[in-house]
């Protein structure tokens, strides 16, 4: 993930002539292991824009459904 966000970094700098960070302080990454997490990311992915206020209910959100939804 560190080599992948260095080199992703330097091209959108040199291509939007940008400066400072990219990416925000504190950002992590975590490995889905099971079956389990997945469906708790996939959760709490899906609430995002509730919690954002920017819906009511996440079937609100035209972008809310992905393959493994109801699965």
């Amino acid at each position: 993930m560190q080599r992948f966000k260095g080199v992703f970094s330097r091209r959108v700098r040199q291509h939007a002539r940008l400066t400072g960070p990219l990416w925000m302080h504190g950002y992590h990454d975590h490995a889905l292991r099971r079956e389990e997490d997945l469906r708790v990311a996939a959760d709490y992915v899906i609430a995002n824009p509730v919690r954002a206020g920017l819906v009511a209910c996440p079937g609100d959100w035209p972008y809310w459904n992905a393959w493994f939804v109801g699965a």
